[in-house]
């Protein structure tokens, strides 16, 4: 393990800490908000232990959160209860029924999911920030801006989401890992990573992109040594070869990542379309809710579902469209305006992301980032830092969520959405400190693979400084790029904490 993913790891440690903490403290200290959201009764009766573990980690239970421990505990039985796909659940119900299980004498079953939440989702994190560390530094080339990217994603804005029930934090580390094997090389791997992501959130189909793109950047780059390498039938046949396994890849490839939505919205199709479950066998409790609140269960006598009858039933886009009102500038209501202020910040650092990149690499972008420039061509390596070629269809992608998020989808989720979606935000930021902040470059060489500076214990090198650490005892001299994104990070990894855990509106 290198100093840097050492210094890493005790920061994210620390702030997965200090979140857990501050999260049961501000849960006991604010009284919860009656929010009109989904909170299905309990059915079993509590043990010893349930209403300790209710109170030091009921904060992570709010929200979403609700959903996925119902599924865990309960399974898909609420037609909306698909809006949420299946693999964080079943990785909840997994740690409670085996690491959990001495636990079962004084704990519920929903006691020990909230434990395999705090638990689960800590260990997630932390996969997930090596995995990103990773990733950074071989798209990057730039040791200091990985690490400094790194540090950032520790406290995320999106931080309460990582923390909670949510499956953030899981995805997150399926991504970032599989597009790191992807960037190493090994294909089949990195799609077996990036299909179990989509297993965790419906957007993890987007990284099909990364798919199609980067090997179609290797077939490119063979083809350009054949050429120079290779004469006659021999060039002809390695021409064709290379655009052979290049369309094998991707069609096997995009099938492997497609497969768990394909196969969820099959198992939605079944439960609902063509039931063989009657309301006899679900809990009077459970049933009473669905009467009030008006969810559908599935019912063998009864009819079913008009959406069944469509061309396409995808359960999914049923439930996004009457359930959540999701659409095509559905938000962009008056009403809605503080919300679009909450995600302005994270939109800001996409679209900064996307200006900046586009401005110093114009010619690049023109050509999809798939040939050579004037630019680049004769180097044998490509400039280190955010502006490097590879960094091109991470804006991209970084790009299409933005304007997805902000045009299709509740805006507010925009910050939770690109967070754990995309390493874009967290490389800006740590560009613009590098870029803007004096106090980061004192005693430090221009040169980016220089190692940051040391402390020392015993006259002997220690880990890395922590930049993040060192700079907010310095916040009101710091410069104004630093103080605004210091100030952001900072500010929603508290109030989040804060207003989430507490059914205020921060989702």
């Amino acid at each position: 393990m290198t100093m840097d993913v050492r210094a890493v790891l005790e920061f994210a440690t620390v702030t997965r800490g200090l979140s857990l903490f501050l999260q049961a403290v501000l849960n006991a200290a604010i009284p919860d908000h009656e929010a009109d959201a989904f909170r299905p009764p309990r059915t079993e009766e509590p043990l010893y232990l349930d209403s300790a573990v209710e109170w030091l980690l009921g904060g992570l239970s709010h929200w979403d959160a609700e959903h996925f421990l119902f599924i865990a505990e309960r399974g898909y039985l609420y037609e909306h209860n698909f809006a949420f796909f299946p693999l964080y659940p079943v990785v909840l119900r997994g740690l409670a029924e085996t690491l959990l299980w001495p636990l079962s004498g004084w704990l519920s079953v929903r006691g020990r999911l909230l434990v395999a939440v705090a638990l689960g989702n800590s260990a997630l994190f932390l996969l997930s920030v090596v995995a990103l560390h990773a990733l950074s530094r071989i798209v990057l080339q730039d040791r200091r801006l990985a690490l400094l990217s790194s540090l950032l994603y520790c406290i995320t804005p999106a931080n309460v989401f990582m923390t909670a029930g949510y499956s953030e934090s899981l995805f997150a580390a399926l991504t970032f890992g599989g597009l790191f094997l992807l960037e190493k090389g090994f294909t089949f791997r990195a799609c077996l990573a990036l299909s179990i992501a989509t297993a965790a959130r419906s957007n993890g189909l987007v990284n099909i992109g990364f798919l199609l793109y980067l090997p179609s950047l290797h077939a490119i780059s063979q083809i350009r040594v054949y050429r120079t390498t290779t004469k006659g039938h021999i060039k002809v046949f390695h021409y064709i070869w290379a655009i052979i396994r290049l369309l094998l890849t991707s069609l096997l490839g995009t099938a492997i990542i497609a497969l768990p939505f394909c196969a969820f919205q099959y198992y939605g199709y079944r439960t609902f379309c063509t039931p063989s479950v009657s309301l006899e066998r679900i809990h009077p409790a459970l049933l009473s809710l669905a009467e009030r609140k008006g969810y559908r269960v599935p019912d063998e006598n009864g009819p079913p579902p008009l959406w069944c009858m469509r061309p396409l039933p995808l359960l999914y886009s049923h439930i996004q469209d009457v359930y959540w009102d999701v659409g095509f500038l559905r938000y962009f209501e008056l009403k809605q305006i503080p919300n679009f202020i909450l995600a302005l910040p994270m939109a800001t650092l996409g679209i900064m992301a996307a200006y900046a990149y586009f401005q110093a690499n114009s010619e690049l972008c023109l050509r999809l980032g798939l040939w050579e420039t004037s630019a680049t061509k004769g180097l044998d390596k490509p400039t280190p830092g955010f502006f490097n070629p590879r960094v091109f269809v991470y804006v991209v992608h970084s790009t299409v969520l933005l304007v997805f998020g902000t045009l299709c989808m509740h805006v507010q989720v925009l910050t939770r959405f690109m967070a754990s979606s995309s390493p874009v935000p967290f490389w800006i930021s740590a560009h613009l400190l590098l870029l803007n902040e004096p106090l980061l470059h004192r005693r430090k060489t221009s040169n980016p693979n220089v190692q940051l500076q040391t402390h020392s214990r015993n006259g002997c090198k220690h880990t890395p400084q922590n930049p993040i650490i060192a700079l907010l005892p310095h916040f009101k001299t710091c410069s104004p790029t630093t103080q605004s994104i210091l100030g952001y990070f900072v500010s929603y990894w508290v109030l989040g904490l804060a207003l989430h855990c507490n059914f205020l509106p921060w989702t």
